[in-house]
């Protein structure tokens, strides 16, 4: 069977955001019930429910494990399920999380050329000890085998690139990035082996590709970035200067949108995952988030289970 277990579900800063005085996220301080709190986007999947995974290491990765039970220690005065990290892209949000990870436990980072380019060259990295972590280059389009701490995990991985820009630390000032398919992101197919199985994880994406349409057409699941409703939705709140195009990222709405796109997909089950504090969707009494139900999409949360 694959278990997922979604980690954090918002996006970058979380819900709230620390430094948000926004209604939603004063909404999500106050405690209010329609407004449920969220910590940064991470998915954890097991095939043998020993052998775990963490897709995306966020910022928010020490308090993720502590919330989930399969990620505890189980054997003697220092151990973890975590048999490795599967990196999709080489943002703070996706990778800040690895330093949580310090204390002298063996595990394998997975990730593209690209991804573990950005890890060589900060040394802050180096606190993952090379004895003890293992880097291994994610090949884009290949299927390879996620190793488990004593043998084979029942995993394998499909990491494929979409379109997408370098992080926002990468880019040259004054400069707006291209978008590329090179490898700055991907998105994963992870399968159970056993079962064949698989589901699909793309948390940033900048648009939707003929050839990313017939890669996910008939899915069983697809998590999928919902980080903004609409393109303009930052600057019309006032709270930035970019579309989510220009942030690398589709809206949900709209005729290029991510719920158009899936529509003749015949995908079993649309998720939205690293939801930006902005997006209305988070409310649980907003317009969108009914928009987004009737089209058939639900959204993530954390602590959330699905079983295949």
């Amino acid at each position: 069977m694959l278990d997922v277990v979604v980690l954090g579900s918002a996006a970058g800063g979380g819900f709230p955001q620390w430094n948000s005085n926004a209604p939603a996220c004063r909404r999500a301080r106050q405690g209010n019930a329609g407004a449920t709190p969220r910590t940064q986007a991470s998915l954890a999947v097991s095939g043998n429910r020993h052998d775990w995974f963490v897709l995306n290491a966020s910022p928010d990765l020490r308090l993720q494990i502590e919330a989930i039970l399969a990620l505890h220690p189980r054997e003697g005065l220092r151990s973890s399920p975590i048999s490795g990290v599967v990196v999709t892209g080489g943002d703070v949000d996706a990778v800040a999380g690895l330093l949580h990870l310090r204390e002298r436990h063996r595990f394998l980072v997975y990730a593209p050329a690209r991804v573990l380019a950005v890890l060589a060259a900060n040394p802050i990295f180096g606190v993952l000890a090379p004895d003890c972590v293992t880097r291994v280059e994610l090949p884009l389009a290949e299927r390879i085998e996620l190793r488990g701490a004593s043998g084979p995990s029942g995993l394998a991985v499909v990491a494929f690139a979409v379109p997408a820009k370098v992080p926002l630390y990468l880019e040259a000032a004054g400069e707006d990035p291209q978008l590329t398919e090179e490898g700055d992101a991907v998105g994963l197919e992870i399968i159970d082996i056993g079962t064949r199985k698989s589901f699909f994880f793309v948390p940033g994406c900048a648009a939707m590709t003929e050839k990313l349409r017939r890669r996910l057409a008939g899915a069983a699941l697809v998590f999928f970035d919902g980080t903004l409703w609409r393109d303009d939705e930052m600057i019309r709140l006032g709270v930035g200067n970019k579309t989510g195009r220009r942030m690398g990222h589709m809206s949900m709405s709209g005729d290029e949108g991510v719920i158009a796109a899936f529509r003749a997909l015949d995908v079993g089950r649309c998720i939205f995952i690293h939801i930006n504090n902005s997006n209305p969707v988070l409310l649980d009494d907003s317009t969108e988030r009914r928009l987004a139900e009737a089209a058939g999409w639900e959204i993530a949360y954390d602590g959330m289970e699905v079983s295949l």
